[in-house]
């Protein structure tokens, strides 16, 4: 596991050390050397004397007691070097640069679980195999380019590939992105992205410790413990964004051939980022802007301010903003406002857009930043200046610097003339600024920051939850799909409002059940799933008459159980889903019903337990969201009661883990209630599996 010996070693050893600067071996030690690791460096090459002007060891039983071993060698010759500087050597941090292990086969993962054996034996630390090493700001061991500036200040950056961290790294530093701790995982033999985050979240200090971290995953081997140390490294004050790759079939795939890990399915995935409070991206621009974003002081409202020199990214900021559910207000008129327009130059505009035009000076500049900071109603801004390169404009980024530090505002600053004023932009950044060159970009991750909700509550829903009933019926219940009986039952003990039904056998019990449910009716064959495409769902029965006729046609369908006589609900179709993913628990999914989430898939998703901030949140990030509030002639549904249903939902799937689907559609919910009316559980238990 992470120690201070691999955060900080007194020592580093290169095994497989080499003058080749195109092998790992020759790389690492250049890494070391260059960025200047002030322990001591003790390199091993049984056919050197000296490397890059360092004299050599033939073998690691000729070196002293070390800190930490980078080994560039064979897979095969791993294990014994690793059992030799652990046992003789006091190494208690190893970063396995080789490949040729898990990722292989059957072979190659013995080797891995020999190493792993050796360091837990010895209470060390290892990273890798299959990786591009790790960088702190103490030492550099990585084999790989660009080696950024590490500060203390900068994110922390942990990947599953060593590629990926390099084109990360390779996206973020024209950014400004400064970084602290970069760590290539690669297989996760012992330490994985987890282990590292848990140390992370331990060890945090307020003030002192990198506050941004980053995350690319392939798998997620512990989405619990994810859970907790993202959670609360949040709670703590820190932004967290990831990327997990692999969310389609065939990109599970290629993240198996890559790590030789199982992934997981994306709907879970997303609901862990969610209630962890990560902010997810799914690419190197969006994971380094989303960053990038966190490194600008907090946006804490919605309502934004353009300033910008140039109309076109001006407009194409505004659409992306308010695409996100962001807002650029309109300043009204004030004489804050006229006084501003009167510093300006003839043609520019204060109406939000703010546009300076193309002549503006630095001066006008912070007259602008002045007022939106000082007298408009706006929460932050956006600074759009660059360069045709047609006269001097160091004067112009030179305050926008000091706005950003004086401001109490977030400033972000859009410089996109990195070509025209490359030495300008440079000298920026070089102030510890980031640069969004790409104002959609930004528009897309400022609206990604602001949605992304807060960690959620680790309690769960008690009220009218009934869990020594919910076991009971659990308990007794046979494996498969259940009968009305066991669902009427469990949505009780879980107060989940659902239709009055009665199940029926004979044409008297279906006539006597209508009349005690009271006209209307609605009457389904019972056996079939798919009762719709059967003719088994008869509905708006208004008589006696009605129900001895349907009665017999239902119950004539083939693989006929029974008849279900049901109350007749109103309003919208809403939808209520779980499946339990392994490792992850229930995922939990709602939207409207029908083919809202048939066809356009318009559903959000949680993990259970799921708290009422949680449900809410689902709830608002459907598509469909403005037809649940009322729209033109389409009655409102009470949202309030549907988060509350979904909440009870998840606290009985909590203390059922033996269920393992659950679907209602659909849900019928208006502005007084909501009622479940077709309900499927799918019973597996733990001695079934």
């Amino acid at each position: 596991m992470i120690n201070e010996k691999l955060l900080n070693p007194g020592s580093i050893a290169v095994i497989g050390a080499s003058n080749n600067l195109m092998k790992p071996g020759g790389k690492i030690v250049r890494n070391l050397t260059e960025h200047y690791f002030k322990g001591k460096i003790y390199l091993v090459n049984p056919g050197e004397k000296e490397i890059q002007g360092i004299p050599v060891f033939r073998s690691t039983e000729d070196l002293p007691d070390v800190d930490l071993a980078v080994l560039a060698i064979p897979a095969r010759f791993c294990p014994e070097v690793v059992e030799e500087l652990a046992s003789r050597k006091k190494t208690k941090a190893f970063i396995i640069i080789s490949a040729g292990f898990g990722e292989t086969g059957i072979y190659g993962k013995k080797l891995e679980q020999q190493m792993v054996e050796v360091v837990n034996h010895y209470d060390a630390c290892l990273i890798g195999p299959n990786c591009i090493g790790v960088m702190t700001p103490d030492h550099t061991s990585v084999f790989t380019s660009p080696v950024p500036p590490l500060a203390r200040d900068g994110c922390d950056f942990i990947s599953g590939s060593g590629a990926t961290a390099v084109f990360i790294m390779d996206s973020g530093i024209p950014k400004g992105l400064r970084f602290a701790n970069v760590f290539s995982v690669g297989n996760s033999a012992q330490t994985g992205v987890e282990d590292i985050l848990e140390y992370m979240d331990k060890h945090y200090i307020p003030g002192v410790s990198p506050w941004v971290k980053l995350l690319y995953m392939e798998h997620i081997d512990d989405p619990d413990r994810l859970l907790l140390h993202a959670s609360s490294l949040i709670r703590k004050g820190c932004k967290i964004a990831a990327i997990k790759a692999g969310s389609t079939s065939a990109g599970s795939r290629a993240a198996v051939s890559h790590t030789g890990a199982l992934t997981s399915s994306d709907a879970a995935v997303e609901a862990l980022f969610r209630k962890a409070g990560i902010v997810r991206c799914y690419g190197r621009e969006e994971i380094t802007t989303v960053a990038s974003v966190f490194m600008c002081k907090e946006l804490k409202g919605k309502k934004l301010a353009i300033i910008t020199h140039a109309g076109g990214p001006g407009v194409m900021l505004t659409d992306a903003l308010v695409t996100g559910g962001l807002k650029i207000p309109k300043i009204p008129a004030s004489p804050e406002k006229q006084a501003l327009k009167e510093k300006l130059f003839p043609g520019s505009s204060v109406e939000n857009p703010i546009d300076f035009l193309a002549t503006g000076t630095a001066e006008q500049l912070g007259s602008i930043v002045d007022a939106c900071e000082n007298d408009f109603d706006v929460d932050g801004m956006a600074v759009i200046f660059g360069s045709p390169g047609l006269f001097p404009i160091r004067d112009v980024y030179e305050l926008l610097h000091q706005k950003m530090k004086s401001c109490q505002k977030p400033v972000y600053p859009i410089l996109p003339s990195i070509i025209n004023v490359k030495e300008d932009v440079s000298y920026f950044l070089s102030h510890g600024n980031v640069n969004f060159p790409d104002e959609v970009l930004l528009g897309r991750a400022l609206t990604k920051v602001i949605h992304t909700p807060k960690p959620a509550s680790s309690g769960i829903f008690m009220e009218g939850i009934d869990v020594p009933r919910i076991r009971q019926i659990i308990e007794s219940a046979n494996d498969g799909f259940q009968p009305p009986e066991v669902t009427h039952q469990l949505f009780d003990a879980a107060g989940i409002p659902r239709v009055k039904e009665l199940v029926t056998h004979t044409e008297t019990e279906a006539v006597m059940a209508a009349l005690h449910i009271g006209f209307p009716v609605v009457m389904k064959v019972i056996g079939p799933v798919h009762k719709t495409e059967v003719g088994g769902v008869a509905i708006n029965l208004r008589n006696v008459a009605q129900v001895r006729k349907e009665f017999h046609h239902l119950l004539g369908i083939e693989q006929s159980e029974g008849v279900l006589v049901a109350q007749m609900a109103s309003g919208t179709e809403l939808f209520l889903g779980a499946k339990y993913e392994k490792g992850f628990g229930h995922i939990v999914l709602c939207g409207m019903g029908g083919i809202f989430v048939e066809v356009l898939k318009d559903v959000s998703s949680g993990l259970a337990p799921i708290s009422f901030g949680e449900a809410m949140s689902m709830i608002k990030q459907l598509k469909s969201y403005k037809l649940l509030k009322g729209y033109r002639r389409q009655p409102a549904v009470n949202i309030s009661k549907f988060a509350e249903t979904i909440v009870r939902f998840s606290s009985l799937l909590r203390y059922a883990t033996e269920i393992k689907e659950l679907d209602v559609n659909p849900l019928f919910g208006n502005e007084k209630e909501m009622l479940a009316v077709d309900v499927r559980i799918k019973i597996i238990s733990s001695k079934s599996v």
